[in-house]
């Protein structure tokens, strides 16, 4: 599996953990709903920095998130 659609799935299975919609993580990550979407679906690309918001909002470390 490619780094891509790992973030993807760690991204959707974290935030369901926490019982979080994608508008309530992009309001918490400061990031557009349409884009947590784009990237569950591994529809885009994030930058380094949007993945650390990511990271930051789910409260886990970069590594975790790319795990």
């Amino acid at each position: 599996m490619d780094v891509q659609n790992r973030l993807a799935k760690n991204m959707r299975r974290l935030r369901q953990m926490k019982g979080w919609s994608q508008e309530e993580f992009a309001h918490r990550a400061d990031i557009h709903r349409t884009y947590i979407s784009d990237l569950e679906r591994s529809a885009r690309n994030p930058t380094i920095t949007v993945v650390d918001k990511l990271a930051t909002a789910l409260g886990v470390s970069l590594g975790e998130l790319l795990d």
